[in-house]
């Protein structure tokens, strides 16, 4: 499994069109093939997305995909552009498997 971490700051004028946005933004990851999941938190000033690939490989097709879609949904929201916190094979997990 591939995960990637991404860091939004959000506006919060604009925060509460966010619930719709990120149903679609998730909805599109979830129409990817080999997309495994997400996450979503939210701290009060950031949300911090975790995406979950099959491999690397579906990640960036993914990406390749739906990026521009997916940017487009987001960026009325974020007050700055999104970090990248990190990107990766995850080496541990205890999600309950839903397959």
């Amino acid at each position: 499994m591939y995960a990637i971490v991404r860091q939004y700051t959000y506006d919060p004028a604009t925060i509460a069109r966010a619930g719709q946005a990120l149903a679609a933004a998730q909805g599109l990851h979830a129409a990817q093939p080999g997309y495994a999941g997400g996450i979503v938190v939210d701290d009060g000033q950031h949300f911090i997305a975790v995406n979950l690939w099959q491999s690397e490989h579906h990640a960036a097709a993914g990406r390749a995909a739906i990026g521009t879609q997916v940017q487009r949904l987001l960026e009325p929201l974020i007050a700055t552009p999104s970090q990248l916190l990190g990107a990766g094979e995850v080496v541990a997990t205890d999600l309950a498997d839903h397959q």
